[in-house]
């Protein structure tokens, strides 16, 4: 982290500043190893590989630090070959492509592929994760002058409320034990006048009874993530010839891909080694999560409309539901 972004961070606890003891620095100046300490309650924060921890390493995300960490650059642009992050970043936020000046929290990192697009508008972007992934986010990102990789929780997040222009959250809440309350937790961060976007997987009669994985999954997520990651490896491997078959059917042949629980991803333009390397992440990606809780359109509306978020903004996407609003202009900014 860099030194000057401690003045972004707070107390969890009693939402107070923190001070840093800096123990070790990189050579470009980033704080590699330290204390965070909060002079009013006494509770201290360790920084580790450059990255502030909040939370425990290991928790109830730790298989979403396994497959970013084994897929870290799968899923960028300038790894790919193809501009699905950038895509999907700016059509579902509909924001400008430079924002330099602006505070942007995301919340839910991953390995980063949307860290790096915020970060290109010039915006200083503080970005979270659950899971040990933010290592792979800080290996791709961490260097940036704009950009502060946080290890934390939505529910206790270290930052100060009312002080973000702007807050995102791709493929997280469904993973959350509550959904709507982790939803509800990010617009408090904003200024007045802020804007969020978030989405989520849409809950369906025939979402629920086709999709296969919500089968599985009752036995796959109590696996170790190291030993349900190998297996998924040996299934995809053995299923692979009869996924390219399949895969000619017009139209729904990469569906049915699905439904057999290998993903597919060959409708984006992927093929060869680089559509197999999704499926193996993908694949782990639908059975490993402990948690997997979709929402109706209607439920995720009322989550924006509690919020006393305006305008609602929600609609299907190819991800799930997206929804965007905003914070009254005169909204009281919270302590």
């Amino acid at each position: 982290m860099h030194l000057r972004h401690v003045d972004l961070l707070v107390c969890p606890g009693c939402r107070r500043s923190l001070g840093i003891r800096v123990e070790t620095r990189t050579n470009d100046g980033r704080v590699e190893t330290g204390h965070l300490r909060c002079d009013h309650c006494s509770r201290e924060y360790p920084v580790v590989g450059g990255v502030p921890r909040f939370v425990p390493m290991e928790n109830y995300a730790s298989g979403f630090g396994l497959e970013w960490t084994r897929h870290a650059r799968t899923q960028y642009d300038s790894y790919s070959g193809i501009d699905v992050s950038e895509s999907r970043f700016f059509d579902q936020t509909h924001w400008p492509r430079r924002m330099p000046g602006e505070l942007i929290l995301e919340a839910g990192s991953g390995s980063g592929r949307f860290t790096e697009q915020a970060a290109r508008t010039g915006a200083t972007v503080v970005s979270f994760d659950y899971s040990y992934a933010v290592d792979a986010n800080y290996a791709s990102n961490g260097a940036k002058e704009n950009v502060l990789i946080v290890q934390a929780d939505v529910f206790a997040m270290p930052f100060r409320r009312g002080s973000f222009d702007r807050v995102f959250c791709f493929g997280m809440l469904q993973h959350t034990p509550d959904p709507r309350r982790a939803f509800l937790a990010l617009p408090p961060m904003l200024k007045p006048g802020g804007e969020v976007v978030a989405d989520i997987y849409k809950a369906t009669f025939f979402r629920a009874l086709l999709h296969t994985k919500y089968y599985v999954r009752p036995l796959t997520r109590r696996l170790p993530p190291e030993r349900l990651y190998a297996w998924v490896r040996r299934y995809v491997d053995l299923m692979w010839p009869v996924c390219a078959v399949v895969r000619k059917v017009p139209r729904i042949g990469y569906a049915i891909n699905w439904r057999l629980l290998v993903a597919d991803y060959s409708f984006l333009g992927l093929e060869g080694q680089m559509l197999k390397e999704w499926a193996y992440l993908d694949t782990f990606d639908m059975l490993a999560p402990r948690y997997d809780r979709p929402a109706t359109i209607a439920q995720f509306r009322g989550w924006f409309a509690e919020a006393g978020l305006d305008p609602i903004d929600a609609e299907y996407t190819p991800h799930g539901i997206t929804g965007r609003g905003r914070r009254s202009a005169t909204a009281g900014r919270a302590a």
